[in-house]
């Protein structure tokens, strides 16, 4: 299945996607996110000091108001 890079404090998030048989890899810092074919964050420190950089070329999704299973949803949409 596919690599997916999550924020650690994501823990359900995490288990969710381990379920449906998804490589999770937790992201701790920046080159966490290299070849990950998807990451999921928290949005909480979002774009802070106006930088675009970009670290992955997966999509990244934004976490914040969504259940486990609403990212999961999220993910595998992303992936087809």
């Amino acid at each position: 299945m596919a690599k997916i890079g999550v924020e650690q404090s994501l823990a359900q998030v995490q288990q969710a996607l381990r379920e449906k048989g998804h490589d999770v890899v937790e992201l701790k810092q920046e080159s966490d996110a290299q070849n990950c074919d998807c990451c999921v964050v928290t949005g909480l420190d979002s774009n802070v000091m106006g930088m675009q950089d970009t670290f992955t070329k997966g999509s990244v999704i934004d976490a914040n108001g969504l259940s486990a299973d609403e990212v999961c949803q999220q993910v595998e949409s992303r992936l087809q």
